[in-house]
């Protein structure tokens, strides 16, 4: 069987392919013993002395590191479910507010007097300056700074907030400006036939916007939307520059005390990796029971159910 992009490799080409993979398994195997298992082995990062507070329950600090550890843990996705949700809503409204401003750019307002249009015109030209400027200045600023400016901001003004807070409005800031640009991007990338055909059937702008385009670019971009919120719950290890007990501040108290820095950030980098995974999974179900929606939505109706029908229409 042959393929349209490339030509299926013939037996030869499949032992060759065979032994370079091997080969190649053998020479990381080996580089991973050399230069990573031995010099960590001549070191004693392997004894239990380090280890055992991790993973030997009957290690006196055991129960004491794990306790600690949950509650990094906990205090972690708290902090990214908070940022996540507002940064999703955020993001909503602000793709919104720039395409109805887009939309509506070329508007003269003719039924209203000139002073009225030239100030609705003024007004949308000055919302669509301003919302490109906040996207454009939040988006190229590193979150870090973002976190920091808005936890030294706030009480500047008499806001004072809980550490916790300040993390999730400096993540909300980032992350919403570019779910923001996503789900924009998302609903400008659709046919223009789908705005022309709610136009036609009397819906405004706005309901064009909300009904039809928005919840197709949602399904579009899921998987951009999925690999932001990834990103949400990483950032939010940039906690500890305001003091916020997440699970890698709470790692670096562990690590103060214990004095093991490899052990206890492998154990806290496979947690971020299981969770990680695990929300990449969600994603991939989702976008697989929305993609089934939408085969089974288009799928003929059965003769026998137009049948039935007909004849509960006559017994009716």
């Amino acid at each position: 069987m042959t393929s349209v992009l490339y030509d299926v490799p013939g037996p030869r080409q499949r032992r060759l392919t065979l032994i370079l993979s091997i080969v190649a398994t053998f020479v990381v195997v080996a580089g991973a013993y050399y230069l990573i298992y031995l010099p960590l082995d001549e070191k004693g990062q392997f004894s239990m002395e380090l280890w055992g507070p991790l993973v030997d329950p009957s290690n006196e600090n055991f129960v004491l590191v794990w306790e600690r550890i949950w509650v990094g843990i906990e205090n972690t996705l708290i902090a990214a479910v908070l940022a996540i949700v507002a940064s999703l809503i955020i993001g909503t409204l602000l793709s919104l507010l720039r395409l109805q401003l887009k939309s509506i750019a070329g508007n003269r307002y003719a039924g209203l007097s000139t002073p009225v249009a030239y100030l609705l015109r003024g007004l949308g030209s000055g919302l669509a300056v301003l919302t490109r400027v906040c996207v454009e200045v939040f988006r190229g600023l590193p979150v870090v700074i973002t976190i920091f400016f808005v936890a030294r901001g706030f009480p500047e003004f008499g806001v004072t907030l809980e550490t916790l807070w300040y993390l999730v409005i400096g993540l909300t800031i980032y992350n919403g400006v570019v779910i923001a640009e996503i789900l924009r991007s998302g609903m400008e990338g659709l046919p223009f036939g789908q705005r022309e055909a709610a136009v036609a059937i009397g819906l405004s702008p706005f309901q064009t916007t909300t009904l039809i385009l928005l919840p197709q670019s949602f399904r579009i971009m899921l998987p951009a939307l999925i690999s932001q919120l990834v990103v949400v719950l990483k950032d939010t290890s940039l906690g500890f520059i305001i003091s916020y007990e997440e699970t890698l501040n709470i790692g670096k108290q562990i690590i103060g005390v214990l004095s093991n820095p490899i052990q206890v950030y492998f154990v806290i980098a496979v947690l971020f990796i299981l969770v990680n995974y695990s929300l990449s999974k969600l994603a991939q179900y989702v976008q697989k029971r929305l993609a089934r929606g939408r085969k089974t939505a288009n799928l003929p109706v059965p003769h026998n159910a137009v049948q039935t029908a007909d004849l509960v229409d006559v017994d009716d």
